[in-house]
C-alpha cells in the first residue's frame, strides 16, 4: 500500500474536517445526556452539526461526490487513527517511564 501525501491540501483539509465533526459529535453527545435545559439543547445541536459535517464531508469526497479525487477518506482515517493510537501509546510510555523514576527516587 503506497503510503498518503499528508501535505496535500485536499487532506489536511479532510482530517481537520472529520476530526472536528467526531469531536463535535463526542462532546454533543456528552452535553445533551449530561446537560439540563438550555445546554442539552446545544448538545444536540452539537451533536447533529457534527454528524452532518461528517457525513456532508465525506459524501463530497467519495466517488458519487462532487470532490472526487480530493482526499482518499478511508484510508486517510486509518492512517490518521493510526497515527494517533501511536502517538497515545508513546505518549502513556513516557509518562509511565517518568512516574516510575520518580517513584523509585
Amino acid at each position: 500500500m503506497a503510503g498518503i501525501d499528508f501535505w496535500d491540501p485536499g487532506h489536511i483539509i479532510t482530517v481537520f474536517l472529520l476530526i472536528f465533526a467526531l469531536f463535535l459529535v463526542i462532546t454533543g453527545a456528552f452535553t445533551a445526556y449530561f446537560g439540563s435545559g438550555k445546554s442539552r439543547k446545544i448538545g444536540a445541536g452539537l451533536l447533529v452539526g457534527g454528524l452532518v459535517i461528517g457525513i456532508l464531508w465525506s459524501f463530497l469526497c467519495s466517488s458519487y461526490g462532487p470532490l472526487d479525487g480530493v482526499a482518499p477518506v478511508g484510508q486517510l482515517i486509518v492512517q490518521t487513527i493510526g497515527v494517533l493510537l501511536f502517538a497515545v501509546l508513546g505518549a502513556a510510555a513516557a509518562i509511565g517511564l517518568f512516574l516510575l523514576a520518580i517513584m523509585k527516587s
